[in-house]
């Protein structure tokens, strides 16, 4: 069932006969009758009733124009829509845990505002996971920690994460791993950079994790070292957004551990406009948090 034929079908329907709808179609009368015969036939039912040189529309005839009319205004929708250079339509967007839970509410807010005719779904998970749905065409765009290198895809950096230690309540000062009190590592599962990030720290000084818990949220890797069950390493901006922070002692880290570069990433082939839409208004956040972020000078382990 071709839309042209639906359109011819449509046009005998509202010009009342196949003599009018010729007119209108710029078309001979036999090419309409044909093509209206084809579609009958395709469809294997009557959709007009003749009585001489009147036409009436069968039952069948009528369900059918109601579908024509649906189909071809979402054919003309689409039309419309890949000559539209505004963002539109639905953006699917992967994220961090952490980079969803404390950079993304207000950013997502502020895109809702700017673009209303634009519907975001936000999907979680591990940067290795979401960049393969990037890749997939399951995504339209996701954002990860730490550069992605693939000549399939775009990316910029948009969020700056300064990393901290958190343990519990009056813990000794940490300059190594050394200083740890209780070497279990809190944390997500093997994806996770933040993991990784720990694992590393750890090595680098050749001092063995005694175990890791694996938990499923943020929240509850903070209960545990709160309980004094652990570490963990995490952004500052997730610890900015836990009510009990007052109970944790947090330590900043050095070095190459010292912060980590969150990326949005899409395919360099997909559609633009609602990521562009996206990715400039997250660089427009991240310059204007620079000029008002404040001068922190505190003790760091290396």
């Amino acid at each position: 069932m071709e839309l042209s034929d639906l359109h011819v079908f449509r046009t005998v329907v509202h010009a009342g006969g196949i003599t009018r709808a010729a007119d209108r179609l710029h078309r001979v009368q036999s090419n309409v009758t044909a093509r209206v015969k084809r579609l009958e036939e395709e469809l294997g039912v009557t959709l007009f009733l003749r009585e001489g040189k009147r036409m009436q529309l069968s039952s069948e005839g009528k369900t059918l124009l109601g579908y024509a009319d649906r189909l071809l205004a979402l054919a003309e929708e689409a039309r419309d829509a890949l000559h539209d250079t505004g963002p539109r339509g639905v953006l699917r967007l992967g994220s961090m845990e952490s980079t969803a839970a404390a950079r993304l509410p207000a950013p997502l807010s502020a895109y809702h505002e700017r673009h209303p005719e634009v519907t975001v779904e936000l999907h979680v998970g591990a940067p290795r996971e979401l960049t393969a749905q990037v890749l997939s065409g399951a995504l339209d765009a996701a954002l990860v920690a730490d550069a992605v290198s693939d000549p399939r895809l775009e990316s910029v950096a948009v969020f700056e994460e300064e990393l901290v230690l958190v343990t519990e309540a009056g813990h000794p000062p940490i300059g190594t791993p050394r200083d740890v009190r209780k070497r279990t590592l809190l944390a997500f599962h093997p994806g996770c950079p933040h993991r990784k990030r720990l694992e590393d720290w750890f090595a680098r000084y050749g001092v063995p994790a005694e175990r890791v818990v694996e938990m499923a949220s943020y929240h509850a890797i903070l209960g545990c070292a709160l309980a004094g069950m652990g570490v963990a390493l995490m952004p500052r901006s997730v610890l900015d957004t836990y009510t009990e922070r007052g109970r944790l002692t947090v330590t900043p880290l050095g070095g190459k551990f010292r912060t980590s570069q969150t990326f949005l990433v899409w395919r360099k082939d997909a559609p633009q406009a609602r990521i562009a839409a996206l990715a400039h208004l997250l660089l427009d956040q991240r310059s204007s948090g620079r000029k008002a972020a404040p001068n922190r000078s505190r003790g760091r382990a290396p």
